[in-house]
C-alpha cells in the first residue's frame, strides 16, 4: 500500500455548479500546473500534455452526477499514476479534494514537493473561480 495525502480547499460555490465548470479535460490547464504545462490535446479516450517532468497521457474519468474526477497519468514508464478527485457539497459551499499517493521509491522531500505543488494548484483554481 503507498502512503497518501488528501488535500482539501473550501470553494465558496455550489458544488454541482463547480463541477460542472471544471471537471472538463480542458480547464485542468488553467490550473494544475502539476499535471500538464501545455494545452490538452485529444488522443483517443486519452489526452497528451506537456508534463513538469516532460510529455504526459492523461486519462480522466467521465462526466458522472457524483463530482468525480479522478484522472491517471502516464509519463511514458508504461505505469499510470492514479489520481483521486472530488467535489462534494459543503452546506452551500464545496470541497474540492485531491489524493496524492507516496509512489514508489519517493523520498520524504519529494512528497513533501509534490503535497505543496498540489496545494499550490488548488489555491491557483480557489483565485481563478472566486475572481
Amino acid at each position: 500500500m503507498l502512503s497518501s495525502r488528501t488535500l482539501s480547499l473550501t470553494i465558496p460555490r455550489q458544488w454541482l455548479d463547480l463541477y460542472e465548470t471544471i471537471w472538463k479535460p480542458e480547464f485542468f490547464p488553467k490550473w494544475a500546473s502539476g499535471l500538464t504545462q501545455s494545452a490538452l490535446e485529444p488522443d483517443g479516450n486519452r489526452w497528451r500534455a506537456k508534463g513538469p517532468q516532460g510529455n504526459v497521457k492523461i486519462r480522466f474519468s467521465p462526466h458522472n452526477p457524483f463530482g468525480v474526477m479522478d484522472h491517471w497519468i502516464d509519463s511514458g514508464s508504461g505505469k499510470e499514476i492514479f489520481v483521486p478527485m472530488r467535489v462534494i457539497a459543503n452546506e452551500q459551499g464545496a470541497e474540492v479534494m485531491v489524493t496524492v499517493y507516496r509512489q514508489p521509491f519517493t523520498s520524504d522531500e519529494r512528497f513533501k514537493q509534490d503535497i505543496e505543488w498540489v496545494s499550490n494548484d488548488l489555491e491557483k483554481l480557489n483565485q481563478l473561480l472566486t475572481q
